[in-house]
C-alpha cells in the first residue's frame, strides 16, 4: 500500500508539474487576458481643412490600463484616457462607456496637422498603434479661363469641379456677385450637381448683356472658385459689371 501511494504521488507530481509547465504565469500575465488592439479600424484618414477627423483606435481587454493619444512628430501626449493634456483644445478622446473604442477627435484640423498619430496602451512595456492622417486643401475650379467673353443671345455654360475632397460636399452654390443665383429671377436658368463626381453644370441660356458678372462656385467644404463673364453686344466691346 505504501508502495502504491508512492507511485500515485508521484504521478500526481507529475501531472501537477506538467499544468505548471503549460501555465508557468498569474492570471494577469496570461497571453488571452492582455490587452490588444483590434486590427479592423481603419488607420489611413484624410480629412479637409476645417472638417472634424477621427481616428478610431479600438483596444480588447483593456482591463485597469489607461489609453493615450501621442502625436509622433514631437512625442507629445494629446490625451490620456478621457482627459486633454494639452493646450490645444481642438483635440478630444472619446469614448463610450462599456466600450472598446478610444477616439481621437481633431476639431478644425489644418495642414499642419497632418503626420502620424499613437494610441497608446500603459502595459509593460508598452503598445502602440499608428495612425495616419492627411489634411488637405479642398478647392474648386471652374474649367476654362479666368475671364470667359461669349456673345449676346448665346449659352453661358460653366462647370465646377471640386478638387482633392475626400467625400463629395453635400452642396455647391452658385453666385452671381454676393447673391445666389436665383432661378425665378428669369428663365433658362439650370443648374445640374452630381455629387458622387463632385461636379456642378451652370447653364444660362441666351445671355443678354445683364448677365455679365462675377459667377462663383461654392462647395459646402471647399474654396470657391470665380470666373468674370462679359456678355458682348452687337458692338462686341466688353460690358463691365
Amino acid at each position: 500500500m505504501i508502495l502504491a501511494d508512492s507511485r500515485f504521488n508521484q504521478c500526481t507530481a507529475k501531472s501537477v508539474g506538467s499544468v505548471v509547465e503549460h501555465h508557468p504565469s498569474s492570471y494577469w500575465e496570461q497571453p488571452f487576458s492582455q490587452p490588444y488592439f483590434d486590427n479592423t479600424t481603419r488607420r489611413e484618414t484624410t480629412t479637409t481643412v476645417g472638417q472634424s477627423a477621427y481616428l478610431h483606435c479600438r483596444v480588447r481587454n483593456l482591463g485597469d490600463r489607461a489609453v493615450s493619444w501621442i502625436r509622433k512628430r514631437d512625442l507629445h501626449i494629446l490625451t490620456v484616457g478621457i482627459l486633454t493634456y494639452t493646450n490645444d483644445q481642438r483635440f478630444q478622446s472619446l469614448h463610450g462607456d462599456g466600450t472598446d473604442e478610444w477616439t481621437l477627435k481633431i476639431s478644425s484640423p489644418q495642414v499642419r496637422d497632418t503626420g502620424t498619430y499613437e494610441c497608446q496602451v500603459s502595459t509593460e512595456p508598452k503598445i502602440s498603434q499608428a495612425f495616419n492622417l492627411s489634411v488637405v486643401v479642398s478647392k474648386a475650379k471652374i474649367n476654362g479661363n479666368s475671364e470667359l467673353y461669349i456673345k449676346s443671345g448665346s449659352d453661358i455654360n460653366l462647370t465646377c469641379i471640386v478638387l482633392q475632397t475626400p467625400e463629395p460636399p453635400s452642396f455647391i452654390y452658385w453666385y452671381k456677385g454676393d447673391h445666389v443665383i436665383n432661378y425665378s429671377q428669369r428663365g433658362g436658368i439650370s443648374v445640374v450637381t452630381e455629387k458622387q463626381t463632385r461636379t456642378s453644370h451652370l447653364l444660362i441660356s441666351r445671355a443678354l448683356p445683364a448677365d455679365s458678372g462675377n459667377y462663383t462656385c461654392a462647395p459646402s467644404t471647399a474654396e470657391s472658385a470665380s470666373v468674370l463673364v462679359h456678355v458682348l453686344n452687337d458692338s462686341k466691346t466688353p460690358i463691365r459689371p
